[in-house]
């Protein structure tokens, strides 16, 4: 038996069957939809993509995988080496892992550990957002806020190192002048907060966040495991803001296999790089570096460079707000649009019950949770098949 996510499973829906899939188009046995969803915002290159699927293949020709404990493989030095190049400042030190949830997992690890081996050993608090989502494991869980998750937290102890606050200048502010000298580090989705409801903010919150925890000494982390590689209109929101740990999953890998990253900047990564063994970082997930998914990852940042995606983001945007412009509903509450996602939240989940069928019969694939009806498509879509898509949003509500 599968024991899928996110649902009871005495009373689930039955999922829709996959077959097949080629670009933008998922196909059951009786109709083809669009993946309005990406599959949870990953496949920004579409399905069964040539460039994706050779490098992959001519990869396991070779070896599949190979363990990172003394042992080392071309494809992880020279994606390593890209992300080097390719991330801005000095993020140049590449942790491996095999899931967002556990790449947030070891910069919160980092982050405690960083202090403890400055000898600052009070900094053991993390300060997060309201709404934030960083993953199913439990640290990532602890940092998120969300009590669907929290009751399990609770089972186990109550929570005493994370503190939640609001995307609000004011709330940062007063949050790093009551624990600054016990914070090791602020953990952020930058711009835009996925499973917390697509939830957008202000830059000037993060740039305000950069300079207080330059001036307390505190580590700014960015989890753009879901909002880098285009998805908020920038390449990532860290060219625009420099955290100290930024974390990457979903899209690195074109959505083709699990693998995300942890990336250091060198004065974190220095304060690990000592004589003393104890001040090493002891975490090694069994896939870190599959030689697949670093390989898959290399040829999907460089379709994403010589295809000139965020081009292809403007312009998903752009088509997005010429749809949705005047367009309302009483049981919307708002409409949000930024870079490729948008998300129609409404005064009551029971307004979207049935969108799913609805939107399949339509040919479109969709998951829209509590009172977020969403898209993040995939970046190759056609302009026609994009105002499919919000078309078929726009018709729940007619």
């Amino acid at each position: 038996m599968i024991w899928y996510p996110y649902e009871q499973m005495k009373t689930m829906t039955p999922p829709y069957e996959i077959v097949d899939a080629e670009g933008v188009y998922l196909y059951t046995k009786e109709r083809r939809l669009i993946d309005s969803i990406s599959s949870w915002w990953s496949v920004i290159h579409g399905y069964k993509h040539p460039v994706l699927t050779e490098a992959i293949r001519s990869q396991a020709e070779r070896f599949s995988h190979v363990m990172l404990g003394g042992l080392t493989h071309e494809p992880v030095q020279k994606l390593s080496a890209k992300l080097e190049e390719w991330l801005p400042g000095d993020l140049d030190c590449c942790f491996f892992s095999d899931s967002g949830s556990v790449a947030v997992e070891v910069a919160l690890k980092i982050a405690l550990q960083y202090f403890i081996n400055r000898g600052e050993k009070k900094r053991t608090k993390i300060l997060a957002l309201e709404h934030a989502y960083h993953g199913d494991t439990f640290k990532a869980m602890e940092a998120g806020d969300d009590e669907d998750y929290h009751f399990i937290l609770k089972a186990c102890a109550p929570r005493r190192q994370v503190m939640h606050i609001p995307a609000r200048t004011e709330a940062l502010e007063e949050a790093f002048r009551q624990y600054h000298d016990h914070l090791c580090c602020f953990l952020a989705e930058p711009l835009l907060q996925g499973a917390g409801g697509m939830r957008m903010y202000d830059l000037s919150f993060l740039l305000r966040a950069r300079e207080l925890c330059d001036q307390y000494g505190v580590l700014l982390i960015f989890d753009e495991v879901a909002t880098g590689f285009g998805r908020t209109g920038n390449r990532f929101v860290s060219d625009l803001v420099l955290p100290d740990i930024l974390v990457l999953g979903k899209a690195l890998t074109g959505g083709y296999i699990g693998h995300a990253v942890t990336v250091a900047r060198r004065k974190v990564f220095a304060a690990f790089y000592d004589d003393c063994p104890e001040h090493a970082l002891m975490h090694g997930p069994t896939f870190m570096g599959n030689a697949l998914a670093c390989s898959a990852a290399l040829a999907s940042i460089r379709l994403f460079e010589e295809e000139d995606y965020m081009s292809r983001i403007r312009r998903i945007e752009a088509v997005t707000r010429r749809e949705l412009k005047g367009f309302s509903d009483p049981r919307i509450r708002e409409i949000r649009i930024m870079g490729a996602c948008v998300c129609m939240e409404v005064n009551d989940s029971a307004a979207l019950k049935g969108y799913q069928r609805f939107a399949f019969e339509r040919g479109v694939f969709s998951r829209p949770f509590l009172n977020y009806l969403y898209a993040m498509v995939p970046y190759i879509i056609t302009e026609e098949e994009l105002v499919q898509v919000l078309d078929t949003m726009k018709a729940w509500f007619a």
